[in-house]
């Protein structure tokens, strides 16, 4: 990895938007799927997965969940059923309810708490599957109350004819019964705007390809989003206390997801730097993902020495990255200086993989610098919120002038004519109640 001042550095990764021939794509299938529903929907599934189905072959039996089980080890349902308890118990810590508050004057003010009622979760098909992300979209929403989730995946993983069984017992031991053999721009239009097989849903969630994220822009406003994911990041802020090795292995957990990821370390020890610089080479060439890995840190990777760790917490601060771990001799006495960041781990035990799959907190985390402004997916992503009024007519006869005021300032007559007519009126009936 290139040792530089953080002077040096700047992290370049453009935000891919696709080209204009994969958005025009998308629009027609997205165009498409609205206008001839499940037609289209099998067409683009047999020229994009070359798999034919009819209507009848979209939908996952039972009997299909439960034969997976056969074809996964115990240890990974040992597993995935203590990630799941896990991720269970920190969201169900972000649960809500409505509130009401009751003014001396008769007044009623509150937010009603509601879930949605239907959601998609998207589970991508590609070069790998990932079964822990169905636990961290599907367990939020449960928690929130979502009576309806529904899944959609490709009906071929990795280029193999049949969905992963991995996913489908993931699937079954986070309690979704509706899973759909789709996946593409198709799925995506499939969930927002529904078809003869597939009911319509009130939000999309789950990372995908490029064609999946600019589906997903495109029903936006239609359906809700999640948000749309960029390539993975790490930024790890270390002293000289930390283990070299650990930090490398760190690093290359992140290079190994995508050749666009970016795997930072923040030190000022040049001694650390030069170290992990050594280290990261020598792992590099026992991963099994080396390709990837390696074209990672060439082009998107950096080893940042700063003079102090306050010069390497605002360097921290300026990416604002997806995952940030903290190894230093005192990663508590840091913390309340880091401002931006999706997930902080803290210690040289708290390994990202860490909160990837086990600990409980989301591993969907805003990407490309969007934990300035955005935070992980939680319960709050899957439930709406209503104001509630009821206004008295004590409140209403003190408050009545000084709406108007403002409504007329702005040139909404009509608006302040709604509070006088009861003002009016209210007057008059006094004004009678006084006269007998």
């Amino acid at each position: 990895m290139k040792v530089q001042s953080s002077k040096d550095f700047k992290l370049q990764r453009e935000v891919e938007y696709g080209t204009p021939e994969q958005n025009e794509t998308v629009k027609q299938i997205v165009a498409d799927i609205k206008t001839e529903g499940d037609a289209a929907l099998l067409r683009y599934t047999e020229r994009f997965d070359r798999t034919t189905l009819t209507a009848s072959e979209l939908r996952v039996t039972e009997e299909e969940l439960q034969a997976a089980y056969s074809r996964v080890e115990d240890s990974f349902v040992t597993a995935i059923r203590a990630a799941a308890a896990n991720i269970r118990a920190f969201h169900a810590r972000q649960k809500r309810s409505s509130w009401m508050d009751l003014q001396p004057d008769g007044t009623i003010l509150g937010q009603i708490i509601r879930p949605l009622k239907r959601v998609g979760v998207y589970v991508p098909g590609g070069t790998a599957a990932y079964p822990s992300s169905v636990l961290m979209n599907v367990i939020p929403a449960q928690i929130a109350g979502v009576p309806e989730i529904v899944m959609v995946t490709p009906p071929a993983t990795g280029g193999k004819v049949g969905i992963d069984p991995y996913i489908l017992v993931a699937a079954a031991e986070a309690g979704v019964s509706e899973i759909y053999r789709v996946g593409g721009a198709q799925a995506v239009a499939a969930l927002a705007f529904g078809t003869e097989s597939i009911a319509p849903v009130d939000k999309i969630c789950g990372p995908g390809n490029i064609y999946v994220a600019l589906a997903k822009r495109e029903v936006y406003g239609a359906v809700d989003i999640d948000s749309i994911a960029g390539p993975s990041e790490i930024v790890v802020l270390a002293d000289d206390t930390a283990e070299p090795a650990y930090i490398a292995a760190d690093l290359l957990s992140q290079a190994e997801h995508d050749i666009m990821a970016s795997a930072i370390l923040v030190t000022p020890s040049q001694s650390l730097a030069d170290t992990v610089a050594a280290e990261v080479e020598r792992q590099l060439r026992e991963l099994p993902r080396e390709a990837v890995a390696r074209a990672s840190v060439e082009n998107h990777g950096a080893i940042i020495v700063v003079e102090s760790l306050q010069e390497g917490i605002a360097v921290v601060n300026r990416l604002a990255p997806e995952h940030l771990e903290i190894v230093a001799e005192d990663p508590m006495g840091l913390l309340g200086s880091i401002e931006n960041a999706g997930a902080i781990f803290l210690g040289p035990y708290s390994s990202e993989p860490v909160g990837d799959y086990f600990a409980g907190p989301n591993h969907i985390i805003p990407t490309n610098g969007t934990a300035r402004f955005s935070s992980p997916v939680d319960v709050d992503d899957f439930i709406k919120k209503s104001s509630l009024i009821y206004y008295s007519k004590e409140a209403l006869l003190r408050d009545g002038e000084t709406i108007m005021e403002l409504a007329r300032r702005e040139g909404l007559e009509g608006h302040a004519r709604a509070i006088q007519i009861r003002l009016e009126n209210e007057a008059k009936g006094g004004a009678e109640e006084d006269g007998e």
